[in-house]
């Protein structure tokens, strides 16, 4: 029986190393360019394994 899903949700969470593992505030930011990027990477990351996941 095959199963389809009609919603994906995606959580994250980014946390900087190198200052304690602490969430960056609002001062601290990244640019919205960088976001985007990790953004896009995670997308890519997420439909790649549902593609595997669809081969036979």
């Amino acid at each position: 029986m095959p199963i389809v899903v009609d919603e994906v949700v995606i959580s994250v969470e980014v946390r900087n190393r190198e200052a304690g593992g602490t969430t960056p505030g609002p001062a601290q930011a990244a640019p919205v360019e960088d976001r985007q990027a990790l953004v896009e990477e995670c997308v890519a990351m997420v439909l790649a394994v549902l593609r595997e996941r669809e081969e036979p």
